[in-house]
Order: C-alpha cells, then structure tokens, then sequence
C-alpha cells in the first residue's frame, strides 16, 4: 500500500490539499460595498472552493486504500486530476474578483494536488501494464 510509488503521490495530494485550507492562493483587495478591504483567497473562502477541496482530500485518501483493484484506483486518479485541474479553474475565477493582488508563494501547494494526481495515475498505469506483461509470460 505505502511502499507503492503512486501512495505517495496521492499522499501528497492530499496532504497539498489540507494545507490549502491553512495557506492563501492569492491576496490583494477585493471591493465590497463600496469599500476596498485586504482579502486572502483560499480554499475556505467560497462554498465551491470548500467542497472540491474537501473532496480532493477524501478522494486521494480513498485512492491510496483501493491499491487491491488498480482499474478502479486508475479511474479514481484520473478523476482526481478532473477535480484538481477545477479547483484550479475556480480559483482564476475567483481572482477576477480582486482590484489588484499578488499570488502568494503558497499557491504552488494548489499545483501539487494536480502534480501528485498525474504522478500518481502514471504510477497506477505502469503497475497495471507491468501486470499485464507478467500475465502474457505465464
């Protein structure tokens, strides 16, 4: 379980998308009722932004615990790469709405979800063609 490679790209995941609770993606001002105030975008600050990173966790540790079905744990990877590549949508969605700002150095944790989820359905991939190899010399 753990001494597979792709666990510890779908642990990154996870733990990539817990600390983006805790760190911003993006600070700067944001206009509100005709006032400009200091605002930090993360991954508790909208509901959609809090579901899908709620379940980017769930799902990357979900993942790592179906190592027994490796088609199913691909297709569970890959939809987490679906799931990461929107979260990471709905974050520039939700930077339209600052005056001005800056990407805060924090923001690279968001891009390792996506990072750890494409390493990991690869690892998943090469298991399952090894697999596959090792049956035809049998």
């Amino acid at each position: 379980m753990i001494q597979r490679q792709q666990s510890l790209w779908l642990l990154l995941a996870a733990v990539a998308s817990f600390f983006s609770f805790q760190y911003p993606f993006y600070t700067g001002n944001k206009i509100e009722n005709n006032s400009t105030l200091f605002a930090e975008l993360e991954a508790g600050s909208t509901m959609p932004l809090l579901l899908l990173t709620g379940l980017s966790i769930l799902l990357a540790l979900v993942t790592i615990f179906v190592y027994k079905n490796r088609k199913t744990q691909f297709r569970m990877a890959i939809g987490g790469v679906v799931l990461s590549a929107l979260l990471l949508v709905l974050y520039f969605l939700e930077m339209q709405k600052f005056v001005n700002g800056n990407f805060a150095l924090s923001c690279i944790g968001v891009v390792l979800i996506l990072v750890g989820y494409l390493l990991a359905a690869r690892g998943i991939y090469k298991d399952q063609k090894l697999v596959r190899s090792l049956d035809k010399l049998r």
